[in-house]
């Protein structure tokens, strides 16, 4: 049988075609815009979200056995906001997790309603990226639509809806949403009251690994697929990296270098970071996670290349860095503000420590370490909680450049192991549908049979201990910047 993997991303689908063995068979991507408004908006149109994933699923399928594919899962973008009316009509372009808009309902959620109130309603606080700061702006900015609102639902469960017409999410995505009950797995009443919403305006929630139902007809006809097709719930999309990597469990943990970048610590007992620095979110395999999210990651280096340096060469740039850890260029890389640990939303990109020598190389070094960094930051805190990571997996389109697994393996100390299938999101989609339609009967049990380790980049002793001097400076930047980025 035939498993598909949706990875609903920032800039494109990615579908993943996987058989019962756990190997990938095909993988198709598809792009479509992404708008910004106004500067630190961000925004789609859902229904681009749904043609292009129509269009990449025939173009998966074209040359395999159609009636062998059992079913359908998910990873996605997190915490936008998909509203729609009595007729199933999308009410306004999606409001995505990289937009900076909700500063000020963040700062009623936070300030206001408290902190510590949040942390107990839902384990987490207000991030300017989360679902319920939006619907406050919503309810502020555009009453008449937020008057409309039949449905509320995040992007992945937007496509699970056309596909099934079953309004549904799953633990993990609804997590960030700041309308969860983490803890007890569940609709928080309270948050409710405070955005003004009906809870029969939210979606069931199931988990990552059941079933939400059967394809419609109409929609199993367009893709040329049977209508015994099962739809699993899916996965946020962090939730779902894990599970294609493995990241499963007790104490595993893994690094993600994609648009955004994360560090995701799997955990069988819920736990809250008292600081809310981390996220505590449920995860796809029927347990928790702490997560460290930073909003900027391979993204900084593809503005560096791209949009400064002039090239799309990665590789050719980077193969002119030669001395780590003795770079005198720090870059923070909070080119659209940052989550975890800061929280800060007017936080920005910043180069310093340049001289009449630097060259172009310790520039693009710097970006590199300076995303190394920031995740080195979540992992501080996740440390003084009492966990204790030895080695850690990697995933994202980052973490193909083997420099980049050196610099993080020897910031983080720890060893960082590569994996034979890196595929993130859709993976996990695929083998979450697995499980659904009864293939495995476990998460952990299907990530045992299929995620393999092929490699592993150790920590290098006085490597890492050139860059336990330099992280230590690099701590002092932000602190002393923010005045200034409240100023800019």
């Amino acid at each position: 049988m035939f498993y598909i993997g949706v990875d609903l991303g920032t800039s494109a689908v990615k579908l993943l075609l996987m058989d019962s063995g756990g190997q990938v068979r095909n993988i198709v991507s598809k792009e479509y815009p992404l708008y910004f408004p106004q500067p630190g908006w961000a925004e789609q149109n859902p229904e681009d979200w749904y043609e292009q994933s129509v269009e990449g699923i025939k173009e998966l399928l074209r040359d395999v056995d159609r009636a062998q594919v059992a079913g359908i899962g998910f990873g996605g973008q997190m915490h936008g906001l998909v509203v729609l009316d009595s007729g199933g009509r999308v009410i306004r372009p999606a409001i995505l997790w990289n937009d900076g808009r909700t500063g000020e309902e963040c700062e009623y959620l936070n300030k206001v309603v408290g902190k510590e109130t949040l942390s107990r309603y839902t384990a987490n606080i207000a991030f300017t990226g989360f679902t319920a700061p939006k619907l406050l702006w919503m309810k502020k900015n555009e009453p008449e639509n937020f008057a409309r609102i039949e449905k509320i639902m995040l992007p992945k469960d937007y496509l699970a809806y056309r596909l099934t017409g079953v309004h549904c999410t799953d633990v993990s995505d609804a997590s960030g949403m700041l309308l969860f009950d983490v803890e007890h797995r569940r609709w928080s009443r309270e948050m409710c009251e405070i955005c003004g919403i009906r809870q029969e305006q939210l979606p069931r929630c199931f988990e990552s690994f059941q079933p939400v139902g059967r394809v419609l007809p109409q929609a199993a006809a367009q893709l040329g697929i049977p209508e015994s097709v099962l739809v699993a719930a899916g996965a946020g999309d962090n939730a779902a990296a894990a599970v294609g990597t493995g990241t499963v469990g007790e104490g595993q943990c893994n690094i993600s270098l994609g648009t955004s970048g994360t560090i995701f610590i799997s955990s069988r007992k819920f736990g809250v970071d008292g600081h809310n620095a981390l996220h505590s979110f449920a995860h796809a395999d029927g347990s928790w996670h702490l997560m460290g999210c930073m909003l900027s990651a391979a993204s900084c280096n593809k503005w560096w290349m791209e949009e400064i340096v002039g090239t799309k060469d990665y590789a050719g740039q980077q193969a002119a860095i030669e001395k780590l850890g003795e770079n005198h260029v720090f870059f923070l890389p909070y080119l659209m503000g940052e989550r975890s640990p800061h929280n800060d939303p007017l936080a920005r990109g910043a180069f310093i420590g340049m001289t009449m020598d630097t060259t172009r190389a310790q520039m693009t070094q710097a970006v590199l370490e300076g995303v190394g960094f920031a995740l080195r930051d979540s992992l501080e805190v996740a440390k003084s909680l009492g966990i204790e990571l030895t080695r850690t997996k990697i995933c994202g389109g980052g973490a193909r450049s083997p420099l980049w697994r050196k610099i993080m393996a020897n910031i983080l100390n720890l060893k960082v192991d590569i994996l034979e299938s890196e595929e993130g999101p859709a993976l996990g989609g695929a083998m979450l549908a697995a499980v659904a339609c009864g293939e495995y009967g476990s998460v952990e049990e299907i990530a045992g049979a299929v995620v393999r380790v092929v490699d592993t980049v150790e920590p290098e002793p006085e490597l890492a201990a050139r860059y336990e001097a330099r992280y230590r400076q690099f701590q002092q930047i932000y602190p002393a910047c923010r005045p200034l980025f409240q100023l800019l």
